[in-house]
């Protein structure tokens, strides 16, 4: 996956500046099943699509069949603009020019279900160039601090026509035929993440809930704040993580049972977990 290393290249070469105000974002990643970091994206409103991030691809590629969906569609050269590409924890960028192609990597993976998710595309050096990104695989989020670069567009890399270095397309074809063969089913089924609408806290039992999203399915099952969340189904919760470990095996319409301490008062809420990105 680390084809085009002209980008770190560049990188380093530009030396881009901090942004002193600037504030950083937190981005909700998961790590693949091949290890890589991988981001939820909505383009042009349409998704979430599954993008991984590569600091060796020279700009964000998209793959054919997400372009379509986002209504954007290659030129001559194999570049589309997408007017809004919107990141999982509040990164929106406008304008946003990116290659519309299927990258064999992708291709090979997602024949062979490999990564255990189905993936869109790559976010390459155009746009992680613009953020200082800080990486804690302990945590949940990455933080992507701003920054005063406007990264230089680096279409001219002999990537014209759809066309990929050394004819190793064909990999992704050859991998995508064989992945059957092997057993393997390509990628899983796509399920929107379950939504909860809480804003939680670490207490001395539990998980304090600070806030809940008027409307949200917590509001609708009766949390409150000040509630400390003691079990999710039968496992008992300890620390945040706790519950973000286990909620991120639910999908939406999953119902959970939630046993809460409400001013020493035991509770039991029944939930049913709303669609999320």
């Amino acid at each position: 996956m680390r084809l085009w290393m002209i980008a770190l290249g560049l990188a380093i070469a530009a030396g881009p500046g901090f942004a002193e105000e600037a504030q950083p974002i937190s981005v909700p990643y998961r790590l693949t099943e091949t290890q890589h970091i991988m981001v939820r994206v909505k383009l042009n409103g349409k998704g979430p699509f599954n993008l991984i991030m590569d600091t060796g691809a020279p700009a964000l590629f998209v793959a054919t069949a997400a372009s379509k969906k986002a209504g954007v569609s290659a030129d001559s050269k194999g570049w589309g603009t997408f007017d809004r590409v919107e990141f999982e924890g509040g990164i929106v960028l406008e304008k946003v020019k990116a290659r519309v192609e299927d990258p064999f990597q992708l291709k090979g993976m997602n024949g062979m279900g490999l990564a255990g998710h189905e993936l869109h595309g790559m976010i390459g050096y155009t746009i992680l160039a613009k953020y200082k990104i800080t990486y804690d695989l302990t945590s949940e989020k990455l933080l992507f601090t701003p920054l005063k670069f406007d990264p230089p567009p680096l279409e001219p890399l002999g990537l014209g026509g759809g066309g990929q270095p050394g004819g190793l397309e064909i990999l992704g074809n050859v991998m995508k035929f064989l992945g059957p063969l092997l057993g393997l089913k390509g990628p899983p089924e796509k399920k929107p993440r379950g939504f909860f609408g809480i804003e939680v806290g670490e207490a001395d039992e539990g998980v304090l809930v600070k806030s809940v999203l008027a409307g949200s399915p917590a509001d609708k099952a009766g949390l409150k704040p000040g509630d400390k969340i003691q079990r999710f189904n039968k496992h008992k919760l300890d620390l945040i993580s706790d519950l973000t470990r286990r909620s991120s095996q639910h999908s939406a319409n999953d119902e959970i049972i939630l046993m809460i301490d409400r001013g020493g008062v035991e509770k039991k809420i029944v939930l049913e977990l709303g669609k999320g990105l």
